[in-house]
């Protein structure tokens, strides 16, 4: 945690900070990964765009120290808020893809597109059932192991394991949502609420499963649906990819009626010419 205080002593900022370790198929076999969501928290009245440049400086100066193979930064209030301050600090920007559902002025069966009808409609046919997991579930477990399996060839995505499941959900701040078919889950997704907003997080499937988008398309209904009921204005869909022309997963995203922001997620790599190479290459 990296705090900032005033001359009393009072923190006036803090920021959050983790480090990931990973184990990659591909060379370099084991590297870390410093993240960063946000900005972090400030007092009213306090020059945030000073203090958040004094806490990237020492963030990254820190590490650096633990040698992380890259830095990153995401999910900011607003897509230009420190920009001047990554530049200076060698960073890089990659425009990223979110999707924002409103649930307040509109039904969100009202917003779906026909395409996410028949999915939802082939899904309860077909036998598959919703519900939330609890933390000492075998569902949960099952939820686990498929958000594993879902991500083992994406080296650059962390996966909460069981027991920090078990943690969100015994918190009261997060659910753990799965589909089922008989007693076997076949797709699940991960949401945290914070702020009078739901926050989607993860959502696997099993990939092997013919008709994949039929349970997926049940469990992000079910989210949406619980979401709305229980009186949260927005869903936000914190990861829709990189904002390519054709995109599959966007695409099945936007069915549900939500739309499409684009942001910057900043990197920074500890290797010299290479960050200067991404830094051309990405450069504004």
């Amino acid at each position: 945690m990296a705090i900032a205080e005033d001359g009393t002593g009072h923190v006036v900022a803090h920021m959050l900070t983790t480090i990931f370790f990973h184990r990659s198929l591909l060379p370099p076999i084991v590297y870390l990964h410093g993240r960063v969501y946000g900005e972090g928290e400030y007092d009213e009245g306090v020059d945030k765009s000073y203090i958040f440049g004094r806490f990237l400086s020492e963030v990254t100066a820190r590490f650096n120290n633990r040698l992380c193979l890259y830095i990153e930064f995401s999910h900011l209030s607003n897509k230009m808020f420190g920009y001047e301050a990554f530049r200076a600090n060698g960073y890089f920007p990659i425009q990223w893809q979110e999707i924002h559902n409103s649930l307040h002025s509109l039904s969100p069966a009202d917003r779906l597109s026909e395409k996410a009808q028949h999915r939802i409609a082939q899904a309860q046919q077909s036998g598959l059932t919703a519900c939330v997991a609890l933390a000492e579930s075998n569902e949960l477990l099952q939820a686990a192991q498929l958000l594993r399996r879902h991500f083992r060839f994406k080296p650059r995505r962390t996966v909460p394991n069981i027991k920090e499941l078990r943690l969100l959900v015994g918190s009261g701040q997060g659910k753990v949502f799965v589909s089922k078919h008989g007693e076997r889950v076949v797709a699940t997704c991960v949401c945290i609420y914070s702020g009078g907003n739901a926050y989607m997080w993860y959502l696997a499937y099993r990939k092997k499963r013919r008709k994949a988008l039929s349970p997926m398309s049940h469990t992000v209904w079910t989210v949406l649906d619980d979401a709305h009921k229980a009186g949260y204005r927005h869903l936000y869909f914190l990861d829709a990819g990189l904002p390519f022309e054709h995109s599959a997963m966007r695409e099945f995203i936007l069915s549900f009626g939500g739309k499409p922001v684009t942001k910057f997620r900043w990197f920074r790599t500890p290797i010299s010419w290479l960050n200067r190479i991404f830094s051309w290459l990405y450069s504004e």
